[in-house]
């Protein structure tokens, strides 16, 4: 399934890529990376698939500190796919105002609650497939839900930490998400693909901010390729 989901979305390669050396680099990276942030897991809070699936919906454009805070409240109010169905979207809107976006994200929400109601008896699916089916869903959220509610390596989720060292790590040269994700799948070991996104998420929130990065403290910095201590250029100044 995965081999397949992943031919569709090939994209062509940067011509004159080493590419046997770049994954040793990238399991380098990988491994420093274990070392550093152990502990490193999905930031969102949940107690179920469903939960992560309205999660991370409403983490687009917004903190999971923040979506922490509203599904607090959220998931007491809310326990079941018709439970977002009972109510107009006036109140939905109101409950999750704070995260941003909140007219669309109750679109989203709403009408993947009613798609798990009528087809799939409330439950989330669990293949990616059906998961990219449901509104409001793309690949990041699909493969958040597939990795970290089911345990399944369905692709590398790309959120902006992700996109941003990435590339500072030359990983990748592209810009859109598919095709970074398209990139790190051929580079990062599949039993990787979960927790390499936690890795970096974890690198990024506390060392390789966007701006002024900690390059002296970094424990891939001689393994990037964009750091200041290499460069002379602080990256995002």
């Amino acid at each position: 399934m995965t081999t397949k989901l992943t031919s569709k979305i090939k994209s062509e390669k940067p011509s004159k890529v080493d590419l046997k050396g770049l994954k040793t680099r990238t399991r380098k990276i990988i491994q420093l990376l274990k070392r550093a942030y152990p502990d490193a897991k999905c930031s969102l809070n949940y107690s179920n698939a469903f939960e992560l699936l309205i999660a991370t919906i409403l983490s687009a454009q917004c903190t999971d500190e923040r979506v922490n805070i509203v599904t607090a409240d959220l998931f007491r109010k809310y326990r079941k796919p018709e439970d977002y169905l009972k109510v107009s979207e006036s109140e939905l809107q109101n409950d999750i105002r704070t995260t941003g976006f909140f007219r669309n994200k109750t679109r989203s929400i709403q009408g993947a609650a009613k798609v798990l109601t009528e087809h799939y008896s409330g439950r989330v699916p669990e293949t990616i497939e059906e998961l990219l089916e449901l509104p409001g869903v793309a690949r990041k959220t699909a493969n958040v839900v597939m990795g970290n509610a089911f345990g399944v390596a369905s692709g590398v989720v790309v959120d902006t930490h992700v996109t941003r060292l990435s590339r500072r790590l030359g990983l990748t040269q592209q810009k859109d998400p598919v095709k970074i994700e398209n990139d790190l799948i051929d580079i990062v070991p599949k039993s990787d693909w979960v927790i390499f996104s936690h890795l970096l998420i974890a690198h990024g929130r506390k060392i390789c901010k966007a701006r002024n990065p900690l390059c002296a403290e970094c424990v891939v910095e001689k393994q990037c390729p964009s750091s200041y201590l290499k460069t002379g250029v602080i990256p995002g100044s």
